[in-house]
């Protein structure tokens, strides 16, 4: 498994873009969570295959029809196991 911490600037923030990113991590077996950070940017952890990760990691270079990414800054890490189920929401 595989661990992809993000943080996604631009216009994110009240766009739909967390709902946007638990769904696409659902879909695509990824655990983790999603939260709006205090400067505007959206912050992720996701958990999953490298291969899923890229893909999301694809997704949120777009992110929602509303949404207006300026950059994502990912950093990569290994783990040894799954961290956890599902993918929530953090206030």
């Amino acid at each position: 498994m595989t661990i992809l911490n993000a943080a996604v600037h631009g216009g994110v923030q009240g766009v739909g873009f967390r709902d946007f990113v638990q769904r696409r991590a659902r879909e695509a077996g990824i655990t983790g969570w999603v939260r709006n950070r205090s400067d505007g940017s959206v912050e992720l952890h996701a958990v999953g295959s490298r291969p899923a990760l890229e893909r999301l990691l694809e997704q949120l270079r777009r992110g929602p029809g509303l949404a207006m990414v300026e950059r994502v800054e990912p950093h990569w890490s290994d783990v040894g196991e799954d961290e956890g189920t599902g993918f929530q929401i953090h206030a």
